[in-house]
């Protein structure tokens, strides 16, 4: 696929088939992604690649801190949306309720839906991102970023969807208790992977992007 095609086709995928992704290919896909740049080459991700039991495993237990009531405790936090990043988070999320027909009085289907991203949306493959506590936290969110994007881009050569997403790793402990991540790395996101379930509704939202006189200045180009 032509890299610029993949950019514009890459998008969140929230349904998958439970036919697993074979090692080799995972593989392929990170030794291609550690390509992308980081501050000064410091590479600082550090990748676990979940699948099987222990993804089933850390489903589960995330599903029973989140049906107790037990508050989130992710390693990285973030401040909650506000102005047009409100709006924006807002109207993809009113696209995905309708394709998903959860009307906005249905706690019940609202609940489930969100409990969907705490088992990673039932995918049969997760990356775990994470980086080492004594790194200044906004290089290294830029740095994950970076390779996120490379490995979300890369896994389309295969036939593969993914989704960065951040339920999945939002109780950190239950996380690092399942794959022994140690106390001293901090996790990020996760990246869910596997092939796409085109009938699952969700699959289909378009999100909308603005356009470029928006967000982009030009200067000296007429001088």
């Amino acid at each position: 696929m032509d890299l610029v095609e993949a950019i514009k086709a890459r998008k969140s995928i929230r349904g998958y088939h439970v036919d697993p992704v074979p090692q080799e290919i995972l593989r392929e896909i990170l030794e291609v992604a550690v390509r992308a740049p980081s501050a000064d080459n410091s590479q600082p991700w550090e990748i676990t690649v979940i699948t099987g039991k222990i993804l089933k495993d850390i489903a589960e237990a995330n599903m029973e801190a989140l049906n107790s009531g037990r508050p989130i405790a992710p390693d990285v936090t973030h401040k909650p949306y506000e102005g047009i990043y409100r709006k924006r988070q807002t109207e993809v999320g009113k696209k995905i309720f309708e394709l998903m027909d959860i009307p906005r009085e249905d706690q019940g289907k609202r609940t489930a839906w969100i409990s969907r991203g705490f088992r990673f949306f039932d995918a049969p493959a997760a990356f775990i991102l994470a980086a080492d506590e004594s790194l200044d936290p906004t290089r290294a969110a830029s740095d994950i970023g970076g390779i996120a994007q490379t490995i979300c881009l890369v896994a389309q050569k295969y036939g593969l969807g993914t989704c960065i997403a951040s339920q999945g790793v939002l109780y950190a402990d239950i996380v690092k208790q399942f794959t022994k991540i140690p106390k001293t790395k901090k996790i990020y996101w996760c990246i869910t992977i596997g092939y796409p379930d085109w009938d699952f509704p969700a699959n289909q939202v378009k999100t909308d992007r603005e356009p470029l006189q928006v967000n982009t200045t030009w200067l000296g180009f007429n001088e």
